[in-house]
C-alpha cells in the first residue's frame, strides 16, 4: 500500500478511537458488519476495530482488495470512503474507468484531495505554519506484551497484578471492552 495512505486514518478518525454517526468506529472507522470480513473480532468483550495494529493490517488489506479489483489506488480510496460495491455501482452506471471522470458524493469527490492536502501540511508543517517542537511531542510509553488465552473476569484486578491500572490498561488497548 503507497505510504501516502496512512492520511487515510487521519481523514477517517482524526487519529482518535471515534465513533461515527454511522456506527463506524476506531482509527479507520470499520463498520461492525465488514470488520469481521477482514479478520477483526468484535464481540461485547473485544472490538478490534479499536486495535490500532490489527485495524491498520486490516485497512491495508481492504485497499490491496481494492486496488486488485479496481487496477487503481485513487479508486480504491475512494472505495474507502464510499465502499466498492458504491465505487464499482458507479463506475458502471457512468461508463468511465477513472475515478476524476466520476461524479460522485460531495464527501468521496473531496477524498482524494483531502489525502493530498494532509499529506502536504504534515509533510511539511512548518510551511503551513505548524511550528512543533520536540516538547510538543507525546513521549513513548513504556510498554509489554502480556500474552492472555483464557477470559479475565475482572480487568481492573488484572491490571493490578500486572503492576499497572485499569486506566493504563484501557488507555493502550482500547479494543479491550468487558
Amino acid at each position: 500500500v503507497p505510504d501516502d495512505f496512512k492520511y487515510l486514518a487521519v481523514i477517517e478518525s482524526g487519529l482518535s478511537q471515534a465513533v461515527s454517526p454511522a456506527g463506524a468506529s476506531g482509527l479507520w472507522q470499520f463498520m461492525k458488519g465488514t470488520a469481521p470480513e477482514f479478520g477483526l473480532e468484535v464481540s461485547s468483550t473485544v472490538d478490534e476495530r479499536y486495535h490500532v495494529e490489527k485495524a491498520t493490517r486490516a485497512a491495508c488489506q481492504y485497499l490491496k482488495d481494492a486496488h486488485e479489483r479496481f487496477g487503481s489506488w485513487v479508486l480504491a480510496a475512494a472505495s474507502y470512503n464510499m465502499g466498492m460495491a458504491g465505487v464499482a455501482g458507479a463506475l458502471e452506471d457512468q461508463g468511465v474507468a477513472s475515478y476524476w471522470d466520476l461524479h460522485l458524493n460531495e464527501e468521496t469527490s473531496r477524498y482524494i484531495f483531502r489525502l493530498l492536502a494532509l499529506r502536504e501540511v504534515m509533510g511539511k508543517p512548518d510551511q503551513f505554519g505548524f511550528f512543533l517542537s520536540n516538547q510538543d511531542m507525546y513521549g513513548p510509553w513504556e510498554t509489554r506484551e502480556v500474552v492472555v488465552d483464557q477470559t479475565i473476569e475482572d480487568l481492573a484486578a488484572f491490571a493490578l497484578e500486572q503492576s499497572t491500572t485499569l486506566k493504563s490498561l484501557k488507555s493502550l488497548n482500547p479494543w479491550l471492552r468487558a
